[in-house]
């Protein structure tokens, strides 16, 4: 899991990259590089539950997101992540 502290003052420059970096974490979301994405109410921190073989391939994924340079990300090794949407759901076909 990756524990991003956000900078206190969001520049302009930080706003405009927003929209590139939602779409950017949505196609995460879709490779399965990213399992969940939450960021606090106050916006000061992102938690991201990502999914990589080594700490350098990690550090490759967080390169890929376009506020990189305004973020502080603190590595953390999970030994599993449980969701709701990993829970087995029957099909009615």
């Amino acid at each position: 899991m990756v524990e991003f502290e956000l900078p206190e003052t969001m520049t302009e420059e930080f706003m405009a990259l927003i929209p590139r970096h939602r779409y950017v974490i949505n196609q995460m979301l879709v490779e399965g590089v990213v399992q969940g994405y939450s960021l606090a109410l106050d916006r000061s921190r992102v938690w991201a539950v990502m999914v990589a073989d080594s700490e350098e391939a990690l550090m490759n994924e967080i390169d890929r997101m376009p506020l990189v340079d305004f973020m502080r990300p603190y590595v953390s090794e999970l030994m599993f992540h449980n969701s709701a949407s990993s829970v087995l759901q029957f099909s009615l076909n």
